[in-house]
């Protein structure tokens, strides 16, 4: 027998639940009409339901064409958002076939002003060791410092600097008087250098000189172009191997060894051609210029041969060329206007190449 507390709560239990028993259960088992599924064992269709798998069994055709056309049709894609201003989109990988960047040309700036003048340009190095005057100033140096120099050891240093100056203004005016300034820019060979020399000793006299110009509408060069008291030359400097003879035949061949410089002779006739063309086109009136070859290396035999019109000659007698034309009576005197006249109009019609250079006094 058990204790009467426990006999009155087991009473009070049936008492409770006596009215909400399921009819016929004894509380083991499952109660009847219900019954209980393992969600393992379910079947997918039970789970997922009929609109996640399929129409339901006994749907009519339409029903089932139209679930199929729905599943069939793409998905609305996610509407786009516009990018944010804090954090830039990363750039797109271009592809083989994407345009690359548009690259607009700087255009160079004109070296003409707005107004048409030409801009000053810079002197560079290159364009120094050009100009032909260098080659004056580093001799002009080595005398000077060797002078000084050699003065300073054998006597003071105030002596040697004394000697060094006195030397440098002493080849200054020596070169002024007798040599011609060249514009900066112009080259010339040794031999158009050692006529150029001799040109400026007669500077005195009047003569005036334009050394290397350009023929315009060629790639022909006038060596020098005189004008002077006893006309216009067109003298041609040549320098060719001493060690070969040169004689002329006939008046109408002149040879170098074995070589007939025709051509040669030929040549300096044409450039005075031209330059005779040119001026006389500027002038208004017929301008004379006589074509002249001055030649260096070898012994001429002679002092001055005409051969084809041209007068040809050794190189170092070139003032004795000149002296001896203008002993000539019987040729027409220019004076010193038209000496000045001819000369402007001869720079502008044989310019400098790339520069609009005027005149270049001898001297």
């Amino acid at each position: 027998m058990g204790s009467p507390d426990a006999d009155r709560l087991e009473g009070q239990a049936d008492g409770e639940f006596g009215d909400s028993a399921v009819p016929g259960f004894d509380g083991f088992g499952e109660p009847p009409g219900l019954a209980f599924e393992d969600p393992l064992e379910a079947g997918i269709d039970d789970i997922l339901g009929p609109a996640a798998v399929g129409p339901a069994a006994g749907a009519p055709p339409e029903a089932e064409a139209g679930q199929e056309e729905a599943m069939r049709a793409p998905r609305a894609a996610p509407p786009r958002t516009a990018p944010s201003s804090a954090a830039p989109a990363a750039p797109r990988q271009a592809s083989w076939n994407t345009p690359g960047p548009v690259v607009t040309p700087v255009p160079r700036p004109d070296p003409a002003g707005g107004d048409g003048t030409a801009q000053p340009q810079r002197q560079r190095i290159r364009d120094l060791s050009m100009d032909a005057r260098m080659r004056i100033w580093r001799r002009r140096a080595l005398i000077t410092v060797i002078a000084g120099v050699v003065f300073s050891i054998v006597f003071t240093w105030r002596l040697g600097l004394t000697i060094a100056v006195i030397v440098a203004i002493a080849d200054t005016i020596y070169r002024a008087r007798t040599v011609a300034s060249i514009p900066p820019g112009i080259k010339l060979s040794g031999a158009q250098r050692r006529t150029q020399r001799q040109l400026g000793r007669v500077e005195r006299a009047g003569y005036r000189a334009l050394h290397s110009r350009p023929i315009p509408n060629s790639e022909e060069f006038i060596d020098h172009l005189v004008i002077g008291p006893t006309g216009v030359y067109a003298i041609d400097s040549e320098d060719w191997d001493k060690r070969l003879p040169i004689r002329f035949w006939n008046g109408k061949q002149l040879f170098h060894g074995p070589q007939n410089k025709k051509d040669r002779v030929n040549h300096a006739r044409w450039e005075a051609e031209q330059a005779s063309e040119l001026l006389s086109g500027t002038l208004g009136k017929e301008i004379v210029v006589r074509p002249a070859m001055a030649v260096y290396g070898p012994k001429i035999p002679w002092d001055i041969a005409t051969i084809r019109d041209v007068d040809v000659f050794s190189g170092p007698r070139l003032r004795k060329y000149l002296r001896k034309r203008s002993r000539n009576q019987d040729l027409p005197r220019l004076s010193a206007e038209e000496v000045e006249k001819i000369q402007k109009a001869a720079a502008a019609v044989l310019p400098l190449a790339g520069s609009s250079a005027a005149t270049t006094p001898v001297g």
